[in-house]
């Protein structure tokens, strides 16, 4: 091995790289949504054209310019806690227990869309996704206060 990265390496640097532009992370967020709506549908078009973009989402814009924007950070703090941190993305301790949570209320969204039940649907959507950016706000601040001590920033 000469030290150089693998090829693996440089293809998740690139990925996170870009996953990290802003319009990546928001244009994601309405993806779980569209995916309960679907299911709630039975429109299996628009099921498969949501998973495509969420499948091909992070390929698609460019990296970005500064780490400025919220989403960025966002971002770049999930990769931090996972690799940096050894951290995994799920659990029962804090702030992970959030992520947790956010899983199983798109999880009961799904069954309540398929069940079509809309208010279920609805309520397991939004609290699905205020708890996922309740965790990435947690991670955020955690990695812009070690960026900050380590000068990083």
């Amino acid at each position: 091995m000469d030290g150089s990265p693998s090829v693996r390496g440089r293809a998740e640097a690139v990925l996170w790289a870009r996953h990290a532009n802003p319009k990546s992370g928001w244009s994601r967020v309405p993806t779980g949504a569209v995916l309960i709506y679907a299911v709630y549908q039975r429109d299996t078009r628009l099921l498969l054209a949501g998973l495509l973009w969420a499948a091909v989402n992070p390929f698609i814009f460019p990296p970005p310019a500064t780490d400025e924007a919220w989403m960025t950070r966002g971002v770049l703090a999930e990769r931090w806690w996972v690799r940096e941190e050894g951290n995994g993305t799920v659990g029962r301790t804090y702030p992970n227990v959030c992520n947790a949570a956010s899983a199983l209320a798109f999880g009961y969204a799904l069954l309540a869309a398929w069940r079509r039940r809309p208010l279920g649907a609805a309520v397991g959507t939004v609290l699905g996704s205020a708890l996922k950016l309740w965790w990435i706000g947690v991670l955020v601040r955690r990695y812009d206060a070690t960026q900050e001590r380590t000068g990083a920033a």
